[in-house]
């Protein structure tokens, strides 16, 4: 009997496949949708001429990796770890993943005990540079942290900067989140987070594609990306440079129909240049977690309405309103001037000045009314400016 046959004959043909096929590769993701997941795995182990699509030169280096891969020691050593498999189909297998076609993953690596296909479900994205500023890191804890309050799992890639903090947030207020790794669970990466990554586990999730041991490489986070923008309703982008790695799960988001949104910085600031870019194509400017629950929540998800301080000027009746703004920033008016300017009569002016002196907006002084200091800064700065 094979390695690949008998009882659990899929499962251990789809961790063969990680082992062999790259996240993402979608001439070997077009073999599993044609053939099944046994027929490609027996055809990897026993060789013979190329599957459509595949060179000479790459079936041999497949064939080179299905000979060394040994999908029960893998299952042997993710248990060790504290890791499951979950495939496409069983009942842990967050669905919205399907929305990849052929990019779709082969299964995913998990580390942690929360349901994934349930917290996928109410999950949002939280991305963005890896050399981030200060003002990037507070943006991504405050959204991630408020998210978390809200009931969101906060999915990110466990890296420096933006992910890390994003992560921490969650975590801070009490929340969950999902790290997802460019390499094997059982080996966190950035070494630096494997503090952070291993309290992810206890807390939320950790979850990849790639089996136990395995390596990142710039193209597989790359890749990972993908499945962070699949696997959740939205994507955040919290500062990110033209070139950023970030774009790419905001790119993937908007191919897949998901939620885009980006946190605007200083213009001035290189490291908020490609999410200005997004802002400026079709992505939607958030800066607190409510904004985001209204775009990627349930219907009356609303963030609450955004209002400046009341003013005492507020509460004045219309007319009230247009005496206070015909007198002079500075200096006295007299009556008549003050009713020219407010386009009414000298006997209504002279009225509504003695309401306003009782509520303290304007004094008398001789023949001329002039503003108080409690309403002048108002009027400077408020819709009255002349």
């Amino acid at each position: 009997m094979s390695a690949v046959e008998g009882p659990g004959g899929e499962l251990l043909g789809r961790v063969l496949l990680t082992r062999v096929i790259e996240p993402g590769d979608e001439t070997g993701g077009r073999w599993v949708r044609e053939l099944g997941v046994d027929a490609v795995a027996r055809r990897l182990r026993e060789g013979g001429d190329p599957l459509p699509g595949a060179s000479g030169k790459r079936w041999a280096g497949l064939l080179a990796r299905a000979e060394r891969a040994e999908p029960r020691r893998d299952l042997a050593a993710a248990r060790d770890a504290g890791v499951r498999f979950v495939g496409p189909g069983t009942p842990q297998w967050p669905g919205q993943l399907d929305d990849l076609g052929d990019a779709r993953p082969l299964g995913l690596w998990v580390r942690g005990g929360a349901d994934l296909r349930m917290w996928a479900l109410r999950s949002v994205a939280v991305v963005g540079a890896r050399a981030c500023t200060e003002y990037g890191a507070h943006m991504a804890a405050t959204l991630s942290a408020g998210l978390a309050e809200r009931g969101w799992i906060v999915v990110s890639g466990g890296a420096y900067g933006v992910d890390g903090a994003a992560h921490r947030g969650a975590l801070g207020a009490g929340g969950a989140t999902i790290a997802v790794l460019a390499c094997g669970v059982d080996r966190p990466y950035p070494r630096g987070h494997t503090g952070l990554i291993d309290r992810i586990a206890e807390q939320g999730l950790v979850i990849g594609e790639l089996p136990p041991g395995d390596h990142p490489t710039p193209s597989r986070f790359v890749l990972r990306n993908r499945v962070i923008a699949a696997l959740t309703r939205g994507t955040v982008v919290v500062e990110a440079a033209h070139r950023s790695g970030s774009l790419a799960t905001a790119r993937a988001a908007r191919r897949l129909g998901r939620h885009t949104m980006g946190v605007p910085g200083p213009a001035t600031s290189g490291l908020s240049a490609g999410v200005h870019e997004l802002l400026r194509q079709d992505a939607v400017l958030v800066t607190d977690a409510d904004e985001i629950v209204e775009l990627v929540g349930d219907m009356g998800e609303l963030a609450p309405e955004r209002r400046g301080p009341v003013l005492p000027r507020d509460l004045l009746d219309p007319a009230g309103q247009q005496v206070l703004a015909a007198l002079p920033g500075c200096g006295t008016a007299r009556p008549e001037e003050v009713a020219l300017a407010a386009q009414t009569t000298p006997d209504d002016a002279v009225a509504k000045l003695y309401e306003l002196r009782a509520l303290g907006h304007v004094e008398r002084h001789g023949d001329g009314w002039k503003l108080t200091r409690q309403a002048v800064t108002p009027v400077r700065d408020g819709p009255g400016l002349r």
